[in-house]
């Protein structure tokens, strides 16, 4: 168990609740972001390999409660209806992951980063992409595959995901859920990989638990801010927030030049 109270003394602790507080409030307030979060508050006081256990199981309890809060029902009909998304999206997901060997770190940073943050300023300045919600399942189809091939090659699919969903012109309460069921498939993922790679195991495995009852705490705080939200407001915080996660894919593939 030595590992597990490598990070540090008991500030080191509360240090790793706050950011995990704080990353489950940015996910409860647009429905993303919380890996991103959660992987660069830990990696200041933690070894990547820690703080990529640390946010397995924050990040799957969370997705759950954001994809069933409306009920199974519910969760099923977004399934249904965003149907050819998810088959594109896991399809090339598969086929994507097998060229990362091949591909130079930055590549898929410094492709994603720039198309996100476009997007979302455009957006932001009223010139953004528009999806029809009727007959679209050729451009849903697209950005499945667009978000599946990013997922596949980087572990990202955020970003692409909520673009489709606000293009589409999806109402918030809707695209928190979708996103949560999305979200939750490859949270599910992520825990049986790591299973498998050693990372999540009997030494890192508390400090992922240890932060389940924060970041739920925070995601409850942002569901409670996101519901005072209107359509319109809650649209410009979730572009903002892709804008600046835009930017940061962007940072990230500078960095890795």
């Amino acid at each position: 168990m030595d590992m597990f109270f490598d990070i540090g003394p008991v500030w080191g602790w509360s240090l790793a609740f706050l950011v995990a507080i704080c990353a489950g409030l940015v996910k409860g307030v647009v429905g993303f972001a919380m890996p991103t979060v959660l992987i660069a508050g830990l990696s200041t006081m933690m070894p990547p390999d820690l703080a990529l256990a640390g946010l397995i199981l924050p990040t799957l309890a969370t997705n759950l409660w954001q994809a069933l809060r409306q009920g199974v029902g519910a969760a099923l009909a977004s399934v249904l209806r965003f149907r050819v998304f998810l088959l594109a999206g896991g399809a090339v997901m598969v086929l994507a992951a097998q060229a990362v060997p091949r591909l130079p770190p930055a590549a898929m940073f410094l492709f994603i980063g720039p198309l996100i943050t476009a997007y979302a300023l455009s957006t932001l300045l009223g010139r953004g992409l528009r999806l029809s919600p009727e007959g679209g399942a050729r451009g849903e189809a697209g950005m499945g595959a667009l978000s599946g091939l990013f997922g596949g090659l980087s572990g990202i699919w955020g970003p692409p995901t909520v673009a489709m969903l606000m293009a589409r012109g999806t109402e918030k309460t809707e695209q928190m859920r979708v996103q949560g069921v999305i979200y939750g498939l490859g949270a599910v993922l992520l825990l049986v990989s790591h299973l498998g790679s050693g990372v999540l195991r009997a030494e890192t495995l508390p400090l992922s638990l240890g932060l389940v009852p924060p970041a739920l705490l925070g995601i409850g705080l942002g569901f409670w801010l996101q519901d005072r939200f209107d359509q319109d407001t809650f649209r410009k915080v979730t572009l903002w927030v892709l804008l600046i996660a835009g930017v940061n894919l962007i940072r990230r593939g500078v960095v890795l030049l």
